[in-house]
């Protein structure tokens, strides 16, 4: 089946809509044909996101670790929107610090944003997706689930609780037609990325990435390009389109081969 206008007739909710890679899905999900409700913690950011793709994308402020707020969004946008067919969730933070050095704030804070604000958004869809008996929940989680990572034990934990949460919903929601994937990228040019480099020269610190530490036991990205975050959107918009119709509880790598993951 073609991309062009494949998700035509379809309503999509978007987290963490407001930059970055989850900008990046709400234009793949348009240019696709779906109409997308755009969210995010930032209400200017995720409103110039709606601004830029007229009505076919409306934008609401949304805060995902409040669990009542997910549940009242969720309630007006399919009590005014439409019947929601395709939840993306890719809002998420990172706070890198050695685990003597992790706060008990900055722990928190991690897995509130990154594995409870997926449970809220999920749970709140997938109670109404589930009478439907159809229905596609992506979730981006990171590369840094599957792979030790130095400074950055919060950020992997709670995305690795993610996929798990993930895998674990699919399995439940399965035999009611609905499929639940994850997408886990590797570096990606977001300014979550730009924040970890500490040089003037963005194109030095890129391909310092690329080439890997082995110091911090990392390697390189054998691609040799750090991910443009339209590079993790098109994977998304494929699990969350036909195309993917017999796929469920996968863990999609879009890393360039960093992880050497089979």
């Amino acid at each position: 089946m073609s991309a062009d206008q494949e998700l035509a007739g379809r309503f999509a909710l978007v987290t963490g809509a407001g930059r970055g890679i989850g900008r990046a899905v709400v234009t793949a999900l348009v240019e696709r044909g779906a109409r997308v409700l755009a969210t995010d913690l930032s209400g200017e950011d995720v409103q110039t996101v709606a601004e830029e793709h007229g009505q076919q994308v409306a934008a609401r402020r949304l805060d995902v670790t409040d669990a009542a707020a997910v549940e009242e969004l969720v309630s007006e946008a399919e009590s005014t929107l439409g019947a929601l067919d395709i939840v993306v969730n890719v809002a998420g933070i990172l706070r890198e610090s050695d685990v003597v050095d992790t706060t008990d704030a900055d722990w928190a804070a991690t897995f509130a944003v990154n594995t409870n604000g997926v449970f809220h958004v999920s749970r709140a869809v997938a109670r109404r997706m589930g009478g439907r008996g159809r229905g596609s929940i992506v979730t981006v989680a990171s590369n840094a689930a599957g792979i030790p990572r130095s400074g950055m034990s919060a950020y992997a934990a709670s995305k690795a609780a993610t996929v798990m949460f993930t895998k674990c919903l699919g399995l439940e929601l399965a035999s009611r037609g609905i499929r639940c994937n994850t997408v886990s990228p590797g570096s990606t040019l977001t300014d979550m990325q730009r924040a970890m480099w500490t040089a003037d020269d963005e194109n030095a610190a890129a391909q310092r990435v690329i080439e890997g530490n082995l110091a911090a036991h990392r390697t390189g990205i054998p691609l040799g390009r750090i991910a443009a975050p339209s590079d993790v959107a098109e994977a998304v918009a494929f699990l969350a389109s036909d195309r993917a119709r017999h796929i469920t509880m996968h863990d999609l790598y879009v890393d360039g081969g960093a992880t050497l993951r089979a």
